[in-house]
């Protein structure tokens, strides 16, 4: 112990003695452990923090697999992941392999408390909810299976527990006391523990409600008897000692006669999909450890793509104080052979090296845990820029930091290695002999060998960040198939307000009409499903004159459009007409206009598509009464990189059976869209007070929104090719400064016996060139080889472009260039004459 001790003061006595040397290093390695300390915090609360909730280990989520019919109302993920709640409800009662079973579903609702309306998240949750996930509550009590047995009988509510904290201040007064929700009074009972927000990561529901409070919760919107309506996520406790093999069994038998039963209610059916629903259906079991998570899907790659990019910022800062450890153990050859042929053992010594190296590691590791927060931080806001609040939080725990020690213990041991090598079998004749500044044959080798790390290192991280630049680029540019300048959206759900069927009809006339009379509005039109908002309402067809084997694949998009969408959206048409007034009136032939794609899928070309008719639904019962009238061209609907589905716009007044009435209404502006926001604003205040301005933006600030992964990943790609270009410039100029001054005497001697000046820089360059032809050589085979891992981030670029290559070579040459250009003129300037006195 007493040994350790020495050590510790003998390496912090060495540190102080080089100041400089100390805070470049430390500087460099905060930089580095600072970014994968803050990378690591996000990629642990995605994908790897189990939930904060009893026994995790033993959840798992229910998947279908087979053939299904009806509708699905789905809020993320695939839709085998949804199950209706009579499905649930017989799971729940019959199964024999849980220990219980919960279910849920997200809703939005208007939340009155003191005369104060606000938007916020709900779950509609089972009694049993927290019961399975084993919670308690913080204050009050939480739902039970008590309330959660007779629709609409206990209109309780329990409060999340950041939603307490917030909106209440934590005050406990709140219990028992009664809120509004979408203008039914409820009573708050309790509220959750802190740290849980949902069995959904990534959602934060600010209140939890018994599911048979649904009609209060979706106004029009009930379904929990309807077998076809799929809208719920299940997740079951699984018993003490139950594999999930052995529940999946056991559960077979159970689903099956349950999906004969469901059989029955759907008529009209052909044996191949009975034998797809029933005998080839089965359940499947999910690890649910970790919680369901559409958005960690979604953020999963980038995630770990911008994690392999910092280990290799690490990796570089290691190999650039590698480097210069090597610089200044050549300054030390002398000491460190004295100090063995005073006895030192070999492994005193490399322990004390690597102490030094541990130092260095930890201090700078404690310098980027205090970057961590600010880095994460910044990081999440750009990535949740549109949020209300941040899913997730940029403060450090103990496994953040346990992380943080490990790397940078880790980063100290790897790089104080190399001087610890070099020092291992020292040639002590020669080391007493040569100067003190002079580096071995060995040494020199290494540092180029150092150099071309970073080198290759830099050429991957460049190209990876070109070729999201590129991407982001192509994604700007990509033909949306509407214009969205000039475009201001905003969303109303009437019925979180109390509205029903009849006046939420009147209210969407009212709304268009208030909106067209505005100043400075072109045109105005509403969508029950609005574009680029990551949202699908899909529906199975049958198309007149197609023989049954060509409709296999039936199901479109189905967007439901008030006269003059496509005009205010500027959506060019193609074929046909566009809908217009009259085909909203209830006496009216039902008309619908349709996307490229599905002309060409079913019609060959638009023009043939005109006059034919098509039926919602399959079957050979199903009316085709719905005449296509007209054909528009592909737009991109969901998101910027999913292509045009089949679609069909259908009026939206004429679908009386609507089961909600949210709209999102397009106002065409003629000067920036932003200038009538205060005046929409005012106009649907003056209509209804109680209605809730919801997605308030323009189209373009929509677009951007839904590149913020992109825009994130490729600032972060940017920003640490950018860094390691930079060190490896250090890096560089650091060895050839080196080099250049060891070889005063023999470029003297050059000199001396006629070689000129240029002969000395072609020489030195000639060194550096190779050193950058055997870099490339490495680094580009290995380019594109990552590119392939990304090619699922990339859009409109191959993960191997050439134009990206080039740039990158070109970007590595100059930087190169540009760090050797001082040294290689010092040594070309030497004199002769000094250089052969020169020690």
């Amino acid at each position: 112990m007493s040994a350790l001790l020495q050590d510790l003061r003998y390496a912090l006595r060495q540190l102080r003695k080089s100041p400089g040397f100390t805070i470049v290093a430390m500087l460099i390695l905060a930089l580095g452990i600072g970014a994968n300390t803050a990378i690591f915090s996000l990629l642990d609360q995605v994908l790897l923090r189990s939930l904060p909730v009893k026994d995790p280990g033993r959840l798992v989520q229910l998947e279908s697999v087979g053939s299904d019919s009806g509708h699905v109302s789905s809020w993320g993920g695939d839709d085998h992941l949804y199950f209706s709640y009579p499905m649930y409800r017989d799971l729940r009662d019959k199964n024999s392999v849980f220990d219980g079973i919960l279910a849920r579903t997200p809703a939005q609702v208007g939340v009155q408390y003191h005369k104060e309306s606000k938007l916020t998240m709900a779950e509609l949750v089972t009694g049993n909810y927290f019961q399975v996930l084993g919670l308690q509550p913080v204050a009050g009590r939480l739902i039970t299976p008590s309330d959660d047995q007779v629709q609409e009988r206990d209109p309780v509510a329990v409060l999340s527990y950041e939603y307490w904290s917030q909106r209440f201040g934590g005050d406990r007064g709140i219990l028992n006391a009664t809120i509004s929700i979408n203008g039914h009074p409820f009573t708050v009972v309790g509220v959750a523990p802190p740290g849980f927000r949902s069995v959904v990561v990534g959602d934060q529901p600010s209140l939890f409600i018994p599911m048979m409070m649904k009609p209060e919760v979706t106004p029009g919107w009930n379904d929990l008897e309807k077998h076809r309506s799929r809208w719920l996520n299940i997740i079951g406790r699984l018993k003490p000692g139950e594999s999930i093999g052995t529940a999946e069994a056991g559960l077979e038998p159970l689903w099956k006669s349950l999906r004969q039963e469901e059989l029955k209610e759907i008529h009209d059916h052909s044996d191949k999909f009975v034998e797809r629903f029933v005998a080839k259906s089965k359940i499947t079991l999910l690890d649910a450890k970790r919680g369901f998570s559409p958005l960690r899907d979604q953020i999963r790659t980038p995630l770990l793509i911008v994690m392999g990019m910092v280990v290799l910022v690490i990796v570089i800062a290691c190999a650039n104080l590698a480097s210069l450890l090597l610089v200044r153990a050549a300054g030390r050859t002398r000491e460190m052979s004295v100090r063995y042929s005073l006895g030192a053992k070999r492994g005193r010594i490399v322990q004390q090296l690597l102490m030094e190296g541990m130092l260095l590691g930890i201090g700078g590791g404690l310098l980027g845990l205090s970057l961590a927060p600010a880095i994460t931080s910044l990081l999440l806001h750009r990535m949740f820029a549109e949020a209300s609040s941040l899913p997730f939080n940029a403060g450090l725990d103990f496994r953040v930091f346990a992380f943080n020690l490990m790397v940078g213990i880790l980063a100290g041991l790897v790089f104080s290695l190399v001087p610890a090598i070099e020092f291992w079998r020292p040639d002590l004749t020669t080391a007493l002999k040569q100067q003190a500044s002079t580096a071995t044959t060995g040494q020199s080798r290494m540092k180029k060998i150092f150099v071309g790390v970073q080198i290759v290192l830099s050429v991957l991280l460049l190209f990876g960040a070109g070729l999201f630049v590129r991407t982001m680029k192509n994604l700007r540019s990509v033909d949306l198939g509407f214009r969205p300048d000039h475009l201001l959206t905003f969303s109303i759900d009437p019925t979180l307000a109390g509205y029903d069927k009849d006046r939420s009809f009147a209210l969407n006339h009212r709304l268009l009409d208030t909106m067209k009379a505005l100043p400075g509005v072109m045109s105005v039109a509403g969508t029950d499903d609005p574009e680029l908002a990551g949202n699908d309402a899909g529906t199975n067809i049958t198309v007149a004159g197609i023989p049954e084997s060509g409709q296999d694949d039936t199901d479109v998009e189905r967007e439901q459009v008030t006269p003059g969408y496509f005009a205010t959206l500027d959506m060019p048409l193609v074929a046909g007409r566009v809908l217009s007034d009259q085909d909203n009136r209830p006496d009216a032939a039902r008309a619908a206009v349709i996307n490229e794609t599905f002309a060409k899928k079913w019609f060959a070309s638009p023009q043939q598509a005109v006059g034919r008719y098509y039926g919602l639904g399959g079957g050979p019962t199903v009316k085709t009464d719905i005449q296509i009238v007209g054909v528009v061209r592909d737009n991109k609907h969901s998101d910027l990189r999913t292509p045009s589905k089949p679609t069909g716009f259908l009026a939206l007044d004429r679908d009386t059976d609507r089961r909600r009435f949210y709209t999102t209404y397009y106002l065409r502006t003629v000067s920036a869209p932003d200038a009538l926001m205060g005046s929409v604003r005012s106009a649907v205040q003056q209509i209804d007070p109680k209605l809730v301005l919801d997605d308030f933006h323009s189209m373009d600030d929509q677009i951007d929104t839904q590149l913020n992964t992109e825009k994130l990943v490729t600032f972060l790609a940017t920003c640490f090719g950018a860094l390691a270009t930079l060190l490896c410039a250090v890096g560089l100029y650091g060895v050839l400064a080196f080099s250049a001054a060891q070889r005063t005497r023999e470029i003297g001697i050059r000199m001396a016996l006629g070689a000129d000046r240029v002969a000395v820089l072609r020489m030195m360059l000639g060194e550096v060139g190779r050193l950058l032809l055997i870099s490339f050589v490495v680094a580009i085979p290995i380019a594109v080889a990552g590119g392939r891992l990304m090619r699922n981030q990339l859009f409109g670029v191959s993960n191997h472009d050439p134009l990206t290559l080039l740039s990158v070579t070109a970007i590595i040459v100059l930087v190169v260039l540009a760090a050797a250009l001082l040294p290689v003129r010092r040594a070309a300037a030497v004199e002769p004459m000094k250089a052969l006195r020169y020690e």
